[in-house]
């Protein structure tokens, strides 16, 4: 008798190391499915973030590049918002454009009057929308979206005012 106490005392000593490795387990589990969750949801979160910043600069350093006097405009091109960088090389016009469409931001570099759209422009970055406006001096940059954004840049050359907006 005392043989089958024993043994169900061992038993049960068995079965209660087994639930409770079988409970740490199933914690470690879902320890690892919520740490990869919760990684996930941040890493999507720097990629936008990180992605708006990009195009932010991106656009600031061309404009920085190309800030002479008279040129940078915002001008509407076939129904679309553009920000136009011209510069003059080798005594020829050329010109930038940067705007946004079909889901990404665009530029077209180009010589004036060489019959190219805003369909040539090659994509830069992809984002929810981009849009711009000049005052005065003043250049505001904005990156629209779940993850916004938005940059005033003065342009030192002083530009020409609102002229050439639309």
């Amino acid at each position: 008798m005392k043989r089958q106490i024993r043994q169900k005392g061992q038993t049960v000593n068995l079965l209660f190391t087994m639930l409770l490795f079988l409970v740490f387990v199933l914690c470690a589990l879902f320890t690892v499915l919520i740490g990869g969750k919760v990684y996930e949801n941040i890493n999507s979160r720097i990629q936008e973030n990180y992605s708006s910043q990009v195009i932010l600069n991106y656009v600031a350093n061309k404009v920085r590049q190309g800030d002479q006097a008279g040129s940078v405009t915002v001008k509407t091109i076939e129904d679309t918002q553009v920000l136009e960088l011209t510069q003059e090389i080798g005594g020829r016009k050329f010109i930038t454009w940067i705007y946004y469409e079909d889901g990404a931001v665009r530029e077209l570099f180009t010589n004036e009057g060489s019959g190219l759209g805003l369909k040539d422009g090659l994509e830069i970055a992809k984002c929810q929308g981009l849009t711009f406006s000049k005052e005065n001096s003043v250049l505001k940059i904005q990156v629209t979206g779940s993850r916004s954004g938005s940059l005033l840049l003065n342009i030192r050359s002083g530009g020409r005012g609102n002229e050439g907006e639309t």
